[in-house]
C-alpha cells in the first residue's frame, strides 16, 4: 500500500483492518502496534527506566491522578518534567484521570463542568475539570496528553451512557482549547459502552474536533468479550485512518490480536507487572503460577529463546525459590519478562502485518499459547 502520512503519524502497512504505522512524538518515534508498558506514579512497577528499551518498548504510560496528588505537578515541573522525573528520555502518554471516574465512581460526583474527587491519598476534596488536565499534563509534559472523560461501568443505563457521551465531547472541546506543552500531541477519547448508535455518535464527534490521535474508551470495564470486540470493530474504521488509534486497557495476549486485528494501533495495561508481582508468568504454555510445587526442581527457563534476563540466566526452578522466599529479585525478574514477553508479541504482529501475513501469525500465536477462549485479566490503567 502507499503509506498514508498525517503530521505525527504514519500508516505504513495493513492487512485486512489491521495496521502498521509510526507514531512520531518529540522524544521518540513509537512503531505501531505497540504496547505501553504501564508507570502510573512515574514508575513501571519492578522495571528499572534503563531496561525499557532493552525489553523492546518505545512509549510507556503514567496517569494524571495519581501524579496530581502524589508529588504534584508543580513538583514534577520544577525538576525539569516527568521525563527528568523518572529517569525515562522516550515517548510518555499520561492518562488524564478519566479512568479513575470510573474506578472510584463511588466516591465522586461528575457534573457538566468536570469531576469532583476525594484523593485515595489523604481523603481530601479535589476539582478536576478539562482545563485542570491539560494544565497538569503540560506541566507533566509528557509527549500525548489524554483527554478527560467520562467512563461509565459496563451495564450502565443508556441515559447514563449518552450523558457520559455528551459530557466527554463537551470536555474534549474544553481541553482542546487549553494550553499543552511545546510538542505535545492531544488525543480525544470516544464513549458509548456498546451501544451501537452512542459509540457512533461519540466516535463521530470526537473525530470532527481534529485530536492528533483518538482513543476508544469505556471498553474493557466489566462487559463481555465479544460484545465488546464488536464495538471495536464497528468503531474504529470510523476514525481517522491518518491518525493512532489506542484501546484504553487491555494486555491479555489474545485480547492484544484481538484489538490489533479490528485496526488498533496502542494498547496499554497493568497485567504483565501485575502478574510478575503475583509470582505468574506469561509463557507459551499459558500463564505459568511459580508457586506450584511441581516447578521446584524444573531446570527450564520460563520460555527456551526467550532473551529476558529471567530466561536467559535462570531456571523455573530458581524463580520459584525466589517468590516462595519472598525475594524481590524474583518478582522483578517476573515482570520484566512479561513485559518482553508482550512487547515481543506485539512486534511479531507488526512484522506480520508488514508481510501480509496477520491472520496466520494470529492463529499462530493463539494455537502455541492455547488461548482461543481466553478471556484474560484486562482493566484500563
Amino acid at each position: 500500500m502507499k503509506p498514508v502520512t498525517a503530521e505525527h503519524f504514519t500508516l505504513t502497512a495493513t492487512d485486512g483492518e489491521a495496521r502498521a504505522g509510526l507514531l512520531r512524538t518529540a522524544h521518540g518515534d513509537v512503531p505501531t502496534p505497540a504496547f505501553m508498558p504501564v508507570g502510573t506514579k512515574a514508575t513501571v512497577k519492578g522495571i528499572h527506566p534503563d531496561r525499557f528499551r532493552e525489553l523492546g518498548a518505545s512509549i510507556v504510560l503514567a496517569n494524571t491522578y495519581h501524579l496530581f496528588f502524589r508529588p504534584g505537578p508543580e513538583t514534577i515541573e520544577e525538576l525539569g518534567g516527568l521525563h527528568r522525573f523518572m529517569g525515562w528520555d522516550g515517548p510518555i502518554l499520561t492518562d488524564s484521570g478519566g479512568f479513575q471516574v470510573f474506578s472510584l465512581r463511588h466516591t465522586l460526583s461528575v457534573d457538566d463542568g468536570g469531576v469532583t474527587f476525594r484523593s485515595v491519598y489523604d481523603g481530601d476534596l479535589a476539582r478536576f475539570t478539562p482545563e485542570l488536565a491539560a494544565d497538569v499534563q503540560r506541566r507533566l509534559g509528557s509527549d500525548v496528553a489524554m483527554c478527560l472523560d467520562v467512563c461509565p461501568p459496563a451495564g450502565a443505563p443508556r441515559a447514563d451512557v449518552e450523558l457520559a457521551v455528551e459530557r466527554t465531547t463537551a470536555w474534549a472541546r474544553r481541553q482542546l482549547a487549553a494550553p499543552r506543552a511545546p510538542g505535545q500531541l492531544v488525543f480525544g477519547i470516544a464513549q458509548g459502552g456498546i451501544d451501537p448508535e452512542l459509540r457512533r455518535r461519540s466516535v463521530e464527534e470526537i473525530a470532527a474536533l481534529g485530536f492528533d490521535g483518538h482513543a476508544l474508551g469505556g471498553l474493557s470495564v466489566g462487559e463481555e468479550r465479544e460484545p465488546m470486540l464488536e464495538t471495536v470493530a464497528d468503531a474504529a474504521p470510523l476514525l481517522p485512518p491518518g491518525r493512532p488509534r489506542y484501546f484504553m486497557g487491555i494486555g491479555d495476549p489474545a485480547g492484544i490480536l484481538d484489538v490489533v486485528e479490528r485496526g488498533i494501533d496502542m494498547f496499554d495495561c497493568v497485567l504483565p507487572t501485575r502478574l510478575g508481582r503475583t509470582a505468574t508468568a506469561l509463557s507459551w504454555e499459558g500463564r505459568l503460577n511459580l508457586r506450584n510445587r511441581r516447578f521446584a526442581r524444573d531446570p527450564r527457563p520460563i520460555d527456551e529463546g526467550c532473551p529476558c534476563s529471567a530466561c536467559s540466566r535462570f531456571s523455573r526452578a530458581y524463580l520459584r525459590h525466589l517468590v516462595t522466599q519472598q525475594e524481590l529479585l524474583g518478582l522483578i525478574l517476573l515482570s520484566e519478562h512479561n513485559v518482553r514477553f508482550l512487547l515481543d508479541l506485539t512486534a511479531g504482529a507488526r512484522s506480520a502485518i508488514e508481510r501480509q501475513e496477520f491472520g496466520r501469525y494470529r492463529a499462530a500465536v493463539l494455537d502455541r499459547f492455547g488461548a482461543r477462549s481466553a478471556t484474560g485479566e484486562e482493566g484500563q490503567g
